[in-house]
């Protein structure tokens, strides 16, 4: 993982129109009138790309002379494919599925209703314990859960919860405050709708995600956005203002090659080689007084991370290290909608575990 701070700058888009060739001249004019009109939403994207180009462009290619000096990144390198067999096929087993089937088992009386269960050695865990409670790993040591005849891999100090958004009381029953949030939400989108890939949200639905339960006082809360525009006023205009957390940065994941070369063109009218990450703090005395602390430095409002994304869809860099320099020390952290687990942090989703599978992992040979 790479990153820089650089200031952003305005810079009009540049737009190369074609002409096209052959056929009739109606059909040369309609071509053409359709790659000169854009719609509300495309005129917002390409003024926001406007304003943020140079950023990414420069910053981008900083880093990239960085990589290629250092050896992270090689010009003649041979991309590898995606590979159809990268994801082992009974890895797809259902865990968004078994978090629907859950809602059929028997709620648990309040007398009966433990907030965590922790995991001794390999563990096969019953359905209804792992969805019903915050499961946590307190040793240093990674260990392995059972689920659905499947193997899993915790890793040391993490805790999960693996459910949908409407049974999400186990994490508030656990009675912690998190300082730092993570949240990749899964927008509605057109494409979403298409392929069927994974379910997603509306904005309101969003909205009903209790944060402020689970925040600490100055709780440092980072969420993913993607390209649409709608989207990020949504999160600065109304979901931070909702939540009671103060919009600081917008910050930028720029995808690229292991030759350093941008996954899309930069101008690509379709798709950006870069997605959004808006940050704020939760409001109030603590957050003043964490700001005027000199121990922990001020969320700067434009920062650069740069990456060879993983191969596994819509799959974010880790972000521990990175927000680490804007909290305290053994601070708690918390990620929603997560879909592998981190040392150290608590997780929840309805595929918290999806990435966790044994097989998508390699054993080191002992080293003596």
């Amino acid at each position: 993982l790479t990153e820089t701070e650089a200031s952003s700058s305005r810079e009009e888009h540049r737009e190369g129109a074609k002409s096209g060739t052959g056929g009739s001249a109606a059909s040369a004019r309609k071509k053409r009138k359709r790659k000169c009109v854009f719609n509300q939403g495309e005129l917002d994207a390409l003024e926001y790309h406007a304003k943020v180009r140079r950023l990414i462009w420069e910053g981008t290619s900083q880093l990239v002379q960085e990589g290629l000096r250092s050896g992270f990144l090689h010009r003649a390198a041979a991309e590898r494919g995606c590979g159809k067999n990268i994801v082992p096929r009974h890895v797809a087993c259902g865990l968004a599925e078994l978090c629907v089937m859950a809602k059929q088992f028997l709620a648990a009386s309040d007398s009966d209703h433990r907030a965590v269960q922790v995991l001794e050695e390999e563990t096969s865990v019953p359905e209804q314990d792992l969805l019903s409670c915050v499961t946590e790993n307190s040793s240093s040591l990674a260990k392995i859960v059972v689920l659905m005849g499947q193997k899993y891999l915790v890793p040391p100090k993490s805790r999960f919860l693996l459910s949908d958004v409407s049974s999400l009381r186990p994490a508030l029953c656990y009675k912690k405050k998190y300082d730092v949030i993570v949240i990749d939400p899964p927008w509605e989108n057109k494409s979403v709708k298409r392929s069927n890939r994974y379910s997603h949200l509306s904005s309101w639905q969003i909205k009903q995600i209790p944060v402020p339960a689970l925040a600490a006082p100055g709780c440092l809360v980072a969420t993913w956005v993607t390209n649409r525009q709608k989207h990020l006023r949504f999160v600065k205009d109304e979901l931070y203002p909702h939540w009671s957390v103060e919009p600081l940065a917008e910050w930028h994941w720029v995808k690229i090659t292991r030759a350093g070369e941008f996954v899309l063109p930069l101008d690509s009218l379709h798709k950006k080689p870069y997605e959004v990450l808006v940050l704020g703090r939760v409001q109030g005395d603590a957050s003043e007084a964490l700001r005027k602390s000199g121990d922990v430095p001020p969320v700067p409002e434009h920062k650069l991370i740069v990456s060879v994304p993983c191969v596994l869809h819509s799959h974010k860099p880790p972000l521990a290290a990175v927000l680490a320099e804007f909290t305290r020390p053994g601070v708690e952290c918390l990620e929603l909608f997560a879909r592998n687990l981190q040392p150290g942090w608590t997780s929840w989703g309805n595929e918290v575990l999806k990435f966790q599978h044994v097989d998508y992992f390699t054993p080191l040979q002992n080293v003596n």
